[in-house]
């Protein structure tokens, strides 16, 4: 069965560099990568690959997350695609263990947050073991591990992997979702409401490269607030709850049932304020 790796970049360069610099040291090379381009330019200078890389151009403001990952799906010619996360260096053997239990269903793969200049100095995976740190909401898993998962909201961007068929079968992602949030919570309930199973794979871990993070997400105030409102909608209920819960108690936000007022917008200066040290791992 042939493996095609997809990935969605604006920006980031130097993290795609070293994305490309992980699958060039796999055990196992992915027949082809996909970049899906957010942006009017393809990045110039690229590792060279043994395997080919195909790229399209899916510029949009706000950011086409959703339409991006389906116009990569589109192009991509493998029976197993592997969604990872332009932020993340796949480990020598995340395409392996993703091709070795490709089959029925999603298959997520394990992710440690990297700090700041993790990766100066080229890519030493022993080190990158060290330094990563695994997400409190996530499982540990053994690298010979799978583990089933009857809930589909595990699902997460940054790494995980399923045929082409079971993709067409959730049919894509719902490319109403513009800019940050939502598009992947809707695409667990797509993929739940198909019958598609969801498990963790040990041994496909990638490492998440380290960038600023804003708590609350201020930045993405007006997105999350119209995804939200889609997603309910849509399904009858809420998600990113968590992050609506800290615009209301801050007062931006009131939530009635199936509506939310806005209050006021947050100010430049809180948005600024929001931005995390570099020492905070996870949003």
């Amino acid at each position: 069965m042939s493996l095609s790796v997809l990935t969605l970049v604006r920006g980031r360069r130097e993290h795609l560099v070293n994305l490309i610099a992980g699958l060039n040291a796999s055990t196992k090379a992915p027949d082809e990568l996909v970049i899906a381009y957010m942006q009017d330019e393809e990045h110039a200078d690229l590792p060279a690959t043994a395997f080919p890389i195909r790229t399209v151009m899916v510029p949009g403001e706000p950011m086409p997350l959703a339409a991006a990952r389906n116009r990569a799906a589109e192009a991509a010619s493998g029976d197993t695609l592997v969604f990872l996360d332009v932020d993340c260096i796949p480990s020598p053997t995340l395409v392996a263990r993703y091709a070795e239990t490709a089959g029925q269903g999603v298959h997520l793969g394990e992710v440690l947050y990297l700090p700041a200049g993790a990766t100066e100095g080229g890519l030493d995976f022993d080190r990158l073991d060290r330094l990563g740190q695994r997400h409190p909401a996530k499982p540990a898993i053994a690298s010979d591990e799978i583990r089933a998962t009857p809930n589909h909201g595990e699902l997460w961007g940054l790494s995980f992997a399923l045929s082409a068929a079971d993709w067409r079968a959730a049919g894509g992602m719902d490319e109403r979702y513009v800019g940050y949030g939502a598009e992947e919570t809707d695409f667990a309930a797509r993929l739940e409401a198909a019958n598609v199973p969801m498990a963790w794979v040990g041994g496909a871990r990638a490492y998440h490269q380290h960038h600023a993070v804003h708590v609350p997400p201020y930045q993405h105030f007006d997105a999350i607030l119209r995804n939200a409102t889609l997603f309910r909608a849509t399904w009858g209920r809420w998600c990113m709850d968590y992050w609506l819960g800290q615009f209301a108690d801050r007062g931006m936000i009131r939530i009635d049932d199936d509506r939310i007022t806005v209050l006021r917008h947050p100010g430049a200066d809180e948005i600024t304020a929001s931005r995390m040290p570099d020492t905070t791992l996870f949003s």
